[in-house]
C-alpha cells in the first residue's frame, strides 16, 4: 500500500485519478467526499490494487486518453524570414516581432475574430485558426502583406520585415500544454506550418483544399490563386500547392525546393491508341499587338477507343517567351463547364509546360465525344504557332484574330511527317474584317483524316 501511495505522489496523481481508474475497472465503492487515497485503496479488492500498481509503474501511465473530438478550423501560420539572423541584434529582432504582432492586430480580420477561434504566438510568428470561413486566413494574409509593403518602403534593408505564410483547412484536437493552458494539435496546424516552411520571402502558400474551394467562389479569387504543381513534404507525402499573389501581396516567384515532377501516367503521345479526336479546334486571339500576347483556346472533342475508361489527359504547351506556369492563366473545363483539376505538372523548361488533367468523369468506350476546353495566355513575338497531333483526328479547325492595323502573312503550312518539309495547306484560309480585327479561318476538308504526328504551322 505504501509503495502505491509513493508512486501516486511520484507520478503526480491525486484521488480523482485513482477514482477514475477504479471506474474504468468497474469497481464500485461507497466513499464520502472526504475519503483520502489511502482509505480508498484499503477498501479496494486485490485485483484492483494490482492493476493500479501496474498502471503506476507503466512509463506511459501519465498520458491521459484524449476524450474530445476534433474540430476543423481554417489555419493561418506565419513567421518572420531570417528573424534569427546573428548579424541582426536581438533588440532589432524583437522590434520586428512586436511590429508584426501590431500589424496583425490592426487588420480588419483580426479585429472581427470569433470567440472560438485559436490564436497562439510561436516566438517570431503566430498561428491562428478561424471557425467561420476558409476565406478568412486568405483575407488576413492579403491585408497583412499590404500593410507590411507600406511599412517596408520607408525602412532600410535591415529593418524591413519579410514574412512567409501557410494556409490550410484541417482538424485539430484541443489539449492542455505543460502549464495546463489550452492548445491545439492535429493535421490542420501541422500542414499549414509545413506550407509556411516551404515559402520564400513574402510568399503565401495555400493547400489544395483551400485553393480548390476558394478559386471556385469568384473570378477575383481565381486571379490570385495559382496552382504551381506538386511539392514533397515529410514522410513522402506530395501536395499540390497554390501560390497566392496579386497587386501588393505575395511573391509570384515560387521556390523550387521540394518541387516534384511526377511521371506522366496518361501521356497521350505515348498512348495514342487509347482515343482519337472527333475534332480539334485551335483559336488564337492576339490581345496586345506590341508584345503579341495571345489568348490560346484549344477545344478537343475526344472519343475513347479502348475497353478501359479514360480518366485523365495530358497537355504539352509552349511559347516564345520564358514564363512561370502561374502567369499563364491556365484554365481547363469540360462541356458542362466543370473546372478540371491539374494533377501533375512539369514546369522545369521555361518555354514549355507539361501537365496531366483529371476528368470530372471517365470517358468510356465509344461514348459520345466529350469536349475539353483549355485556355491560356502566352506571348508569341515570333508570330508563329505550331500544333502537333497526338492521335488521329477526323476534323481540324483554326481560327485567328488580330487588330486590323497589324500587317500579317496569313500562312497555314502543313509539315510533312518525318521529312520536315513544309507546304501550304489545302484549301487556303479565308480572311475577313470585323469590329476592327482581321479574322482568319481555316479547316481541313471533309473526310480528311489527320494522322498521329501530323503537324501544322500558322504564321501571321
Amino acid at each position: 500500500m505504501a509503495k502505491i501511495l509513493g508512486l501516486l505522489e511520484e507520478k503526480g496523481k491525486n484521488k480523482d485519478w485513482l477514482l477514475e481508474e477504479l471506474k474504468r475497472l468497474k469497481i464500485k465503492l461507497a466513499i464520502s467526499p472526504t475519503t483520502n487515497s489511502f482509505e480508498i485503496l484499503r477498501t479496494c479488492p486485490t485485483r484492483a490494487i494490482n492493476r493500479i500498481h501496474d498502471l503506476l509503474q507503466d512509463d506511459y501511465s501519465e498520458i491521459e486518453e484524449i476524450k474530445t473530438q476534433t474540430k476543423t478550423l481554417h489555419w493561418f501560420f506565419t513567421d518572420i524570414v531570417g528573424s534569427s539572423n546573428p548579424s541582426i541584434s536581438t533588440k532589432s529582432q524583437i522590434r520586428k516581432i512586436h511590429q508584426l504582432y501590431a500589424y496583425i492586430r490592426n487588420t480588419d480580420v483580426f479585429q472581427r475574430i470569433g470567440k472560438n477561434s485559436v490564436v497562439l504566438p510561436t516566438g517570431d510568428g503566430m498561428v491562428m485558426g478561424f471557425e467561420d470561413s476558409p476565406e478568412t486566413p486568405l483575407r488576413l494574409a492579403i491585408q497583412l502583406h499590404k500593410s507590411l509593403e507600406k511599412y517596408n518602403k520607408s525602412k532600410p534593408l535591415n529593418d524591413k520585415i519579410y514574412i512567409r505564410i501557410g494556409i490550410d483547412t484541417g482538424p485539430v484536437y484541443f489539449i492542455k500544454d505543460v502549464m495546463g493552458n489550452d492548445t491545439v494539435w492535429g493535421p490542420g496546424i501541422i500542414l499549414s506550418r509545413r506550407l509556411m516552411d516551404m515559402c520564400g520571402p513574402n510568399q503565401i502558400f495555400a493547400s489544395r483544399k483551400i485553393g480548390d474551394d476558394i478559386s471556385k467562389l469568384s473570378s477575383e479569387y481565381r486571379a490570385i490563386l495559382h496552382p504551381i504543381g506538386d511539392y514533397a513534404i515529410k514522410h513522402g507525402e506530395h501536395l499540390l500547392i497554390y501560390n497566392v499573389y496579386g497587386k501588393g501581396f505575395g511573391n509570384k516567384v515560387a521556390t523550387k525546393k521540394g518541387k516534384v515532377v511526377e511521371k506522366q501516367k496518361e501521356d497521350l503521345f505515348a498512348n495514342p491508341i487509347k482515343f482519337e479526336f472527333n475534332k480539334v479546334e485551335i483559336r488564337l486571339d492576339v490581345m496586345d499587338e506590341k508584345t503579341m500576347m495571345t489568348h490560346h483556346t484549344w477545344i478537343w472533342d475526344v472519343s475513347n477507343k479502348t475497353k478501359e475508361p479514360l480518366s485523365q489527359v495530358y497537355y504539352d504547351i509552349a511559347g516564345d517567351v520564358p514564363k512561370d506556369f502561374a502567369d499563364l492563366n491556365v484554365s481547363i473545363k469540360d462541356e458542362k463547364n466543370n473546372p478540371l483539376e491539374i494533377i501533375s505538372l512539369d514546369v522545369n523548361k521555361p518555354h514549355e509546360k507539361k501537365f496531366n488533367v483529371k476528368l470530372a468523369s471517365p470517358i468510356r468506350r465509344n461514348q459520345k465525344g466529350r469536349l475539353l476546353i483549355l485556355e491560356y495566355d502566352w506571348e508569341e513575338p515570333e508570330r508563329v504557332f505550331e500544333y502537333g497531333f497526338s492521335a488521329r483526328s477526323k476534323k481540324f479547325k483554326y481560327a485567328f484574330s488580330i487588330p486590323k492595323q497589324v500587317p500579317i502573312k496569313n500562312m497555314v503550312l502543313e509539315v510533312v511527317p518525318g521529312l520536315g518539309i513544309k507546304k501550304r495547306a489545302d484549301p487556303p484560309p479565308t480572311i475577313r474584317y470585323s469590329n476592327g480585327k482581321t479574322m482568319i479561318e481555316w479547316e481541313t476538308k471533309d473526310r480528311q483524316m489527320i494522322n498521329r504526328f501530323s503537324t501544322y504551322e500558322f504564321k501571321w
